[in-house]
């Protein structure tokens, strides 16, 4: 029988979670003008904290990012530097006039490597895909495609 002590073994993890997030009371104030600008820094901040990024998109309300989870940091983690930096930096830039914030919550779910690029061309299709799904209705209908109960008064 051959042993496993002392052999330097490597850790391989390769989890991919879909990240759903929205403005606070669903404010429609993420305009195209500067939409592509605030995904580029979305990303460096994803890549920054040792995450891949497969996509990002979204409409003026809410975001949606494709990753592929660096083991060592938690996606509460993720998601809250995520909010705060770039909470701070759509105010330093001046991109809404009133005051600006993200809902509390967010959503995330596990993604199959073999829907990898459904999940990919649905995230980058945002806009098309809600010219018949409000945002509210497309949560609800991942909650209950996943299982997840839920209770309406936080939607």
């Amino acid at each position: 029988m051959q042993s496993n002590i002392g052999i330097n073994m490597s850790t391989f993890s390769q989890v991919f979670i879909h990240i759903v997030f929205s403005t606070q009371n669903r404010d429609a104030v993420l305009h195209k003008e500067w939409r592509d600008r605030l995904y580029n820094y979305m990303i460096a901040i994803i890549q920054n904290n040792k995450h891949k990024v497969y996509a990002i998109g979204g409409t003026t309300d809410h975001i949606h990012i494709l990753i592929s989870q660096y083991p060592s940091q938690t996606i509460p983690e993720l998601v809250a530097i995520l909010k705060r930096d770039t909470s701070k930096w759509i105010k330093e830039n001046r991109f809404i006039l009133h005051r600006f914030a993200w809902q509390e919550g967010y959503g995330s779910f596990s993604v199959s490597y073999t829907l990898i690029n459904t999940v990919i061309n649905y995230i980058l299709n945002q806009e098309e895909h809600h010219i018949t799904k409000s945002s509210k209705d497309e949560i609800i209908s991942f909650l209950k495609k996943y299982g997840i109960d839920f209770d309406p008064k936080y939607l």
